[in-house]
């Protein structure tokens, strides 16, 4: 039989320690308070987890991989390579996070390390890539829209990391900076698949301005959907797999057109969306008056 004073113990060492108001001061230190606003004690919460598990962050170690994958492909100016494997990271990024929440293994380590990641994979790798492919023959304007992508993503990083309000768990403040970064890979994959002269006059420019946009569009108030309101684990109607077959079947068909066109209306969405809510809202308002 199983003792019961044990259990007992064990449970009263797993709960989350009361304090009240004249023990505050004694205790205050480092600890993460929570007020209780009904009994008026100060609940003192669990510190967020240091350890470093292998699973998310193996998926993120892959994902830093293909990041730097990517720039030793430009350095050696295989474009194509280098433009795939920014989709490589892409994916692997997209993977780490929903692992860790499925297996509760996340960590302020994996927060961290992930933050990191991305820099390299979504900040330095698609500015390098960019400016070794096309934007080089600008000039000064070139590597000028490269560093103001690459200071866009880490400015955006910075601020989801010390973000404490979440506006919508459903929206992304400003534009999430894998998808910066498959704009970039994708425009240079399409032009290489279609093996367009990328010395032309429009091609450059045609990237400076994808760039800047990618770049300002990061640390911008926009919203955009962010998926997290999707659950893999809840079931969905059978509707929703055909849909799921399709698009499979339709990026297939031609991936470098129809990745590149889905990232670019994603990254138009948050002002459309903006746009909308602002005509609703003059509409409404001038019904009222």
């Amino acid at each position: 039989m199983v003792d019961s004073s044990k259990m007992t113990k064990k449970a009263k060492h797993i709960r989350p320690k009361i304090f009240s108001r004249s023990r505050l001061k004694k205790q205050q230190g480092d600890l993460n308070l929570v007020t209780n606003n009904d009994t008026e004690e100060f609940i003192v919460a669990r510190p967020r987890s240091k350890a470093i598990y292998l699973l998310p962050n193996a998926f993120t170690t892959a994902a830093l991989f293909f990041g730097f994958f990517s720039i030793v492909q430009a350095m050696n100016q295989k474009w194509e390579m280098a433009a795939i494997a920014i989709f490589c990271s892409l994916v692997l990024d997209g993977m780490d996070g929903r692992v860790a929440r499925m297996t509760n293994t996340q960590s302020a380590f994996g927060e961290q390390y992930d933050s990191l990641a991305d820099m390299v994979s979504f900040g330095v790798a698609p500015a390098l890539v960019a400016y070794e492919w096309s934007l080089k023959g600008l000039g000064r304007w070139g590597w000028l829209a490269a560093f103001v992508y690459c200071a866009g993503a880490a400015l955006r990083l910075a601020r989801f990391n010390i973000s404490t309000t979440v506006i919508d768990k459903r929206f992304f403040q400003g534009l999430p900076s894998p998808a910066a970064a498959s704009i970039i890979a994708g425009f240079v994959w399409l032009v290489e698949d279609n093996k367009l002269p990328v010395n032309s006059y429009a091609i450059p420019w045609v990237m400076f301005f994808l760039t800047i946009y990618a770049g300002t569009t990061m640390v911008s108030n926009v919203l955009f959907f962010s998926g997290k309101a999707l659950d893999i684990k809840y079931k969905v109607p059978f509707g929703v797999m055909l849909l799921v077959i399709l698009a499979f079947v339709l990026i297939s068909s031609d991936p470098p057109l129809i990745l590149f066109c889905l990232f670019v209306i994603y990254a138009i969405s948050g002002y459309m969306r903006w746009i909308w809510l602002a005509l609703k809202k003059a509409k409404i308002s001038t019904l009222s008056n």
